[in-house]
C-alpha cells in the first residue's frame, strides 16, 4: 500500500472536521516522507517503527530553528500519526504503548499577592462600566474562576446571605459552591446596586452586561487582564500559602482529580518547610 495514496484518503474523508484535517495533514505527510526515506512499506508499520519515529522526532534538528522539539509537540505528532494509521491499517493494528516523551509539568504561572492589589486598584474608577470591572476581576480572583465560568454566572447564581457562589463548567457539568469573599461580595453588590441597572435591556438573567445590556464574554476579560487564567493560579497559590490544604483547593477549583491539583504541590512543600522550621526542635 503506497503511504501518500493512504494519507491522502485519510485526509479527504469527511469523518475529519475541516480544522482537524488542516492539523492533522502537516504531520501525517511528514510521516509518510519518512517511512520513503527508510523505504518502510506502510504495511510493516508497527510498534519498533512508531518507536523509532519518536526517536527522530525527539533528535536534534540542524536548520533554520535548531534542537529538539519539545514533548508537547511529539505528541502532538503522534496522535496524528495514529489516527492515521487507525484509519488505513485498522484499529487492531495501530499500537497503543506509550511512546511519547513524557511532558515536563509547568509550574502555574501565579502573581504575587502584591501584584493582584496592583491590577485590581488600576481598575477603580467612576462610572457603570468600570464599577462592573471592579467586580469581575474581584470575583475571578476571590472565586478561582475560569474565564468562562466568571461570565457564565446568573443572577441566582450569587447567594449573599449564605456568602457562596454556584458555578457551573458547562452543560451537564457537576456544580460546584464556593466561597464568596467580603471585597468579592462588597463589589458585587454595589455593580448590582450602582451599575447592572444603567446597562439592562429588558430581561437578561446574565450577572455580568456588556455595555449593549447582553451577557459578557470572555474577550471582555481578556481586555482587563491579559491572562486571566493567572488570577485563578493566584487564588489557588495564596490559599495555600496561608494554609489550605490541596483536598480543598481541589473541590474549590472544580478539579476532577487531585492529580491536576498537585502542580500546586511545590507551594505547599514550602509551606510544610517553613511550618517544620518554626515547630521541630531539631529543624
Amino acid at each position: 500500500m503506497q503511504a501518500r495514496a493512504a494519507a491522502e484518503r485519510f485526509l479527504s474523508s469527511p469523518s475529519l472536521a475541516e480544522a482537524t484535517r488542516r492539523a492533522y495533514r502537516v504531520d501525517v505527510e511528514e510521516f509518510c516522507r519518512w517511512l520513503e526515506a527508510r523505504e518502510t512499506p506502510l504495511e510493516a508499520v508497527d510498534v519498533r517503527t512508531l518507536a523509532d519515529y519518536v526517536a527522530h522526532l525527539g533528535a536534534a534538528r540542524p536548520g533554520r530553528r535548531p534542537g529538539r522539539l519539545a514533548p508537547a509537540t511529539v505528541a502532538r505528532k503522534l496522535a496524528a500519526v495514529r489516527a492515521f494509521l487507525r484509519h488505513a491499517l485498522g484499529p487492531a493494528r495501530v499500537p497503543d504503548a506509550p511512546l511519547a516523551p513524557r511532558r515536563g509539568r509547568r509550574l502555574p504561572d501565579a502573581p504575587r499577592k502584591e501584584e493582584v492589589e496592583g491590577l485590581l486598584e488600576r481598575l477603580e474608577g467612576e462610572g457603570p462600566i468600570a464599577v462592573r470591572n471592579r467586580a469581575l476581576v474581584e470575583l475571578v480572583y476571590s472565586a478561582g474562576l475560569r474565564s468562562a465560568e466568571a461570565v457564565g454566572l446568573d443572577l441566582g447564581d450569587v447567594d449573599f446571605e449564605r456568602e457562596l457562589v454556584h458555578v457551573r463548567r458547562g452543560k451537564g457539568d457537576k456544580e460546584r459552591v464556593v466561597p464568596l469573599g467580603e471585597e468579592a461580595a462588597h463589589w458585587l453588590a454595589r455593580y448590582l446596586r450602582e451599575a447592572r441597572p444603567a446597562l439592562a435591556r429588558g430581561a437578561n438573567d446574565a450577572l455580568f452586561l456588556s455595555v449593549r445590556g447582553r451577557r459578557l464574554d470572555t474577550s471582555a476579560l481578556r481586555r482587563l487582564v491579559p491572562h486571566p487564567h493567572r488570577l485563578r493560579h493566584a487564588f489557588a497559590t495564596h490559599l495555600l500559602e496561608g494554609g489550605a490544604d490541596l483536598r480543598t483547593i481541589q473541590e474549590l477549583l472544580g478539579h476532577s482529580s487531585l492529580s491536576t491539583t498537585q502542580v500546586y504541590s511545590h507551594v505547599d512543600a514550602r509551606r510544610l518547610r517553613r511550618v517544620y522550621d518554626r515547630a521541630h526542635p531539631r529543624s
